[in-house]
């Protein structure tokens, strides 16, 4: 077994449950970490047998552009895309983070984090 993440992801989008937030929309940080057997490219040193890191971006990018009041829906859309894609994976964890999100004070981020 062994894990493959992308750490860092930056995307621009429109999640937010406020009106402005839906308008002018904010920046978000994705990572997303995969655990999955690695047998066989570890041996093989073959793309083909391997969980392939632009496939894992697309998808996370796909969801990210869809339009969402809760960061909790898009990280259950990017887990459950994941799972119908990848079904040998036998656990994701997703982390969305929204930056300076509009709480009234000076936050540097707010973060779910959610995991199959």
């Amino acid at each position: 077994m062994g894990k493959v993440e992308l750490c860092g992801m930056r995307f621009f989008a429109h999640h937010g449950c406020f009106a402005e937030e839906k308008t002018i929309g904010n920046y978000f940080i994705v990572d997303f970490a995969a655990e999955t057997d690695m047998t066989a490219a570890s041996e093989s040193d073959d793309l083909e047998d391997a969980l392939n890191y632009q496939l894992i971006y697309n998808i996370v990018k796909e969801e990210m552009s869809v339009p969402s009041n809760l960061l909790e829906h898009v990280a259950g859309r990017i887990l459950r895309h994941f799972r119908r894609m990848f079904p040998e994976i036998t656990s994701a964890t997703v982390s969305i983070s929204k930056l300076n999100p509009p709480l009234g004070g000076e936050v540097g981020a707010s973060r779910v984090t959610m995991s199959l």
